[in-house]
Order: structure tokens, then C-alpha cells, then sequence
């Protein structure tokens, strides 16, 4: 289980701080780390010990139950504080609580001058960190721990660096000036203490890979559907404007990853966007917007122009956009551009919105006006979940109303049968396969998962049923990051508890917004249901 903690509530004496902490409030750290991880136990403990007793206030809380109060808690204690830490283990890397945690403060950094500020600690693990994990953590210098001798060194260097926070002056705003860069690069990181014995030991490949985040191009465990097809033919056609639209966790990044592909693989050029990379000044206003646009645009081409050198102030963000992409991108193209948007919905609340989504479907204009002109060598494969006419007010003036629309549902009985093979039948009658299928009702990721466990655990689909919605079980990781994300929005949490109940959902927009995070399914207000029995069985324990 993934776990924040506070001294408050742990039953755990804790050394009294030191005179530190008098005077001005200390600074409130967070702690995240994996319960029933060894190491991180370990770790979490040592460095509560050490911040306490160097003045500053720990949160661990290893004793509250699960419910609305806690996911509030939770999301309350995370936005509040100056500094999170979260131990990062091979375990937890892949821990949708530990991201969703991570991806709470980096949120509220954006509007709150930089805090709470990250400080991670990879806990014997270097590898590659998922997204979008890795979108923000890995600019960051982390501290690495490999066995309990390096305890002492880590509490310190962690001591050091908030020491360093208290004193620190809120982000100041970016100044356009030649050679200037808004996207990070990743930071430099410490390289681990190889053994001499596992230098020379080979791992044997595991069967099964891990599930979580998008699938790599390699995975066996794909299952394609007829939205990959029209992605495929859409891109044969070099259309304008594509649309991939899904709730979460329903397949959107890893099927735009492999239309991606399909475009390099017939010449085209690609570059993809992800705006869960973005960070404040990135997203602070539409002139660092589009130029961090440009800027990671011209990184993945290899362009050799700087945005920041032939932007010119004098000019507006849009014009100076459009004139970099005509100019330095699409001017000097010799093949087609396929350009990739993932997570478009961070930019339905920027206030810039409307002029960014504007611009696009301008181009999408001019190409209809102009065949032989530089927009006809641009495809823009746009990823979402929300509905955009929610946010967006003039849709004749949006692009989400043009050019080729895609719809992802969830796996229908044949999809599961499909994917079931590809693990070794683990469910291997009639009936256990209906039960399954009753449980997850094609959900993708909970239908991996869940084959995942079985295969692996060797256990029967009724024991499986029997754990899978329990607080402390197989998804409880899953399905906690669920009950935060509702806890920050009361009143939609009342329309689900309706929903529970079988009633319709009131408006339009809290039934599209609840379906869009994945949490409902249904084509209409009145048809509103939760989206599988397995998320029925946990948020009626929890909600009614």
C-alpha cells in the first residue's frame, strides 16, 4: 500500500524538534512511500527521525482509515506543504497513487510559486521512470539510496536541500531573451554502485511484463480495435486533424504511440507533445506556451534554430507560433509532418485556450483553401478525455469539431477472449470467463491487471473476485487514487452517490466530466452506471 504519513496521527513516539522550529512556522514535509516495501519503511523512518529532529514538520499518518475524510486529507496535506518527498522503489514506480500524489503537487506548484517543491529519493532503483512519472520528475536531481549505509548520507543531503527551500524567493517571471529555454532538460543523476557479482549476472526475461502507463510498440499484450484502423487510414490520408478520444486509462497514449510509428514507418516525420510535462512557466501565460511548444517541437527535429532567437516581441504569441512552424518546420520539410498532442485536457482550463485550439483550427482552414500550401504536409493527432464543448465556447473556431474523429471504448468480449490467450488462458472455462468479464466489463487496464495477477499468482477467478475490491488488495492502489481524485470535488461526489443509487446524473456536464475520468460509462444522462462492478462494489463501501 502506498502511504503519506504524519507524525500526527502514528502512534510512533518521535524525538521532540530541536529550537529550530521556534519562531516561524517550520517547513511542512510530505512523505510518500509504499507500505509494504521493506526499504521504504526503513527509509521513511530514518528520515522522519532526522527532519523532526532538525525542526521541520513531518506529515505520516500510517493509521487513517479509508473514506472521503482521508482522500481530502490527503489531497488537503500534499497542497499545503512546502517540500514532498516520495521514496521511489521498483515498486512503487509503477504505483498509480504514488503518480497521481506526485502529479498533485506538481500542480499545485504551478499556481503557488514553486510549492510544494519535489525532492526524490530513488530507493535502489535507477531505471526508467513511467509517464507521466517521468515528465516530472526526471529534470529533477534525486538523491539515491542503495542499503542502510547510506542513510545518514541521504538524511543530510535531504536536510541540506530544505534548508536551502526556507531561504528560497518565489520563481520570478520569464523574460524573453536570446538563447532563452522554458522545457527542462533532464538532470544529472548519480550514477548507482554496481556489485562486481551483478556485473556478470544475467537476468532470465520475465513472461509477462508490468502493467501501468502507455504499452511499449513491442508489447505482445496489444490488443488492436477498429479505432486503430481508422487511425492507420487516417494517416494514409495525411488528414488534417485527428481525434482520439477516450475516458481514462482507456488506451489513448499507447494507441497515438503506435500511429506515431505507422507515420515514421511510411516517411513521415513525427514529433509528439505531452502536456503533462509542461511546468508553470511553460503554462504561464500563451507567449511561454508557445514558445515551449516551438522549443520542443525544434529539439525532436533536430532543428538548428533556438525559438527564443526568432521570436520577435514585437509581434503577437500566435503570430510568432505560426510564423516559427511555417518558417523553420514546415519550410524546410522534405516529408510530411505528423504532430502528436497527448493530454490536451491540461489546456481546457488555461485561459488561453480558446486562441491556442483557434490557431489550429485555422491551419485546418487554409488547408482546405489552399491544397499545395505548407499546411498540407501537417497532421495533428490530438489525445483527450473531456468533452472540449465544456470548456470551449465557440466550437466553429475549435478543432475539435473537424477532421477525422476516433472514439476508444472499452474491450468488448471478443477483445478479452484475445487477450486472455495472450497470457496463457489463465481463465480457462465458460463460466470463470463471464465472471471475469462481469467483474472488469472490458475495462483495459483493470482487464490487464487483473489477467496479469492471475497468471502470475495462480489463483482461481473466485478468489480473485473475492480480494479484488478490498481496501488492502490488488487494485486498492488503483481505486485509493480514485477516491482522492472525487474528495477534491464534493459536488460531483454527490452526483455519483446518485449514481450509485441508480439515479440519472442532473446536468450534462457532470456526466460527461465523471465519464471522462473514467470513473462512469453509459451514453447518456439517464444510462449513467458506474463503470464496472468492481468500481460499484468500492465506492458504494465508501461513498454511500
Amino acid at each position: 500500500m502506498l502511504t503519506i504519513g504524519t507524525n500526527s496521527g502514528s502512534n510512533a513516539s518521535h524525538p521532540t524538534p530541536t529550537a529550530a522550529a521556534s519562531g516561524p512556522s517550520p517547513l511542512k514535509v510530505v512523505l510518500l512511500y509504499r507500505r509494504s516495501c521493506e526499504e521504504e519503511e526503513h527509509l521513511v523512518k530514518v528520515l522522519e527521525r532526522h527532519l523532526i529532529q532538525c525542526g521541520f514538520s513531518v506529515f505520516i499518518d500510517r493509521h487513517i482509515s479509508l473514506g472521503v475524510d482521508w482522500a481530502k486529507e490527503i489531497e488537503t496535506q500534499i497542497r499545503t506543504a512546502d517540500a514532498v518527498v516520495p521514496l521511489i522503489s521498483a515498486a512503487s514506480a509503477t504505483s498509480e497513487m504514488l503518480c497521481f500524489e506526485v502529479e498533485n503537487a506538481h500542480e499545485a506548484a504551478q499556481s503557488h510559486h514553486g510549492r510544494p517543491k519535489l525532492y526524490p529519493i530513488r530507493v535502489g532503483f535507477t531505471g526508467e521512470l513511467p509517464e507521466p512519472l517521468a515528465g516530472i520528475l526526471d529534470p529533477i536531481q534525486y538523491l539515491l539510496w542503495e542499503g542502510r549505509e547510506d542513510d545518514e548520507r541521504v538524511s543530510e543531503s535531504l536536510t541540506h536541500s530544505l534548508k536551502a527551500l526556507s531561504g528560497a524567493k518565489p520563481a520570478v517571471r520569464v523574460v524573453l531573451t536570446k538563447g532563452l529555454r522554458l522545457v527542462p532538460r533532464p538532470a544529472a543523476q548519480p550514477a548507482p554502485r554496481v556489485p562486481v557479482a551483478a556485473m556478470s549476472a544475467s537476468k532470465p526475461l520475465l513472461p509477462l511484463e508490468p502493467v501501468g502507463g502507455a504499452m511499449s510498440l513491442l508489447s505482445e499484450f496489444y490488443v488492436p480495435r477498429a479505432a486503430d484502423t481508422e487511425l492507420r487510414n487516417a494517416l494514409i490520408r495525411y488528414d488534417s486533424i485527428v481525434l482520439i478520444k477516450g475516458g481514462r486509462q482507456i488506451g489513448k497514449t499507447s494507441m497515438l504511440a503506435r500511429g506515431l510509428q505507422f507515420a515514421r514507418e511510411r516517411g513521415a516525420k513525427v514529433a509528439l507533445t505531452d502536456f503533462q510535462k509542461f511546468n508553470a512557466s511553460n503554462l504561464e501565460n500563451v507567449g511561454n506556451f508557445y514558445l515551449s511548444l516551438a522549443e520542443s517541437i525544434a529539439d525532436q527535429l533536430e532543428l538548428k534554430v533556438l525559438p527564443s532567437d526568432v521570436w520577435d516581441e514585437k509581434r503577437g504569441a500566435n503570430v510568432n507560433f505560426e510564423r516559427f512552424i511555417r518558417r523553420e518546420v514546415l519550410g524546410h520539410m522534405t516529408a510530411p509532418l505528423v504532430w502528436g498532442l497527448d493530454e490536451v485536457d491540461r489546456l481546457f482550463v488555461c485561459s488561453y485556450a480558446s486562441e491556442v485550439f483557434g490557431l489550429f483550427r485555422s491551419w485546418h482552414n487554409e488547408r482546405a483553401l489552399d491544397p499545395s500550401g505548407p499546411w498540407a504536409g501537417l497532421t495533428l493527432a490530438i489525445a483527450y478525455a473531456t468533452e472540449a464543448h465544456l470548456f470551449i465556447t465557440d466550437m466553429n473556431q475549435s478543432p475539435f469539431n473537424v477532421g477525422t474523429r476516433l472514439a476508444l471504448d472499452d474491450f468488448n468480449r471478443d477483445q478479452v477472449r484475445d487477450l486472455n490467450t495472450r497470457y496463457g488462458s489463465p481463465v480457462s472455462s465458460e463460466e470463470d470467463f463471464e465472471r471475469f468479464y462481469n467483474l472488469i466489463e472490458g475495462h483495459p487496464f483493470l482487464t490487464r491487471r487483473s489477467l496479469h495477477e492471475i497468471a502470475t499468482r495462480k489463483v482461481s477467478v473466485a478468489e480473485f473476485e473475492s480480494q479484488a475490491a478490498l481496501d488492502e488488495g490488488v487494485f486498492g492502489d488503483h481505486l485509493r487514487r480514485m477516491l482522492v481524485l472525487l474528495a477534491k470535488d464534493p459536488g460531483l461526489t454527490d452526483v455519483l452517490r446518485g449514481v450509485l443509487q441508480g439515479k440519472a446524473c442532473p446536468t450534462p456536464e457532470s456526466f460527461y466530466r465523471l465519464r471522462s475520468s473514467g470513473v462512469i460509462s453509459g451514453s447518456s444522462q439517464a444510462d449513467a452506471r458506474p463503470r464496472c462492478q468492481l468500481y460499484a462494489t468500492f465506492l458504494k463501501r465508501h461513498l454511500l
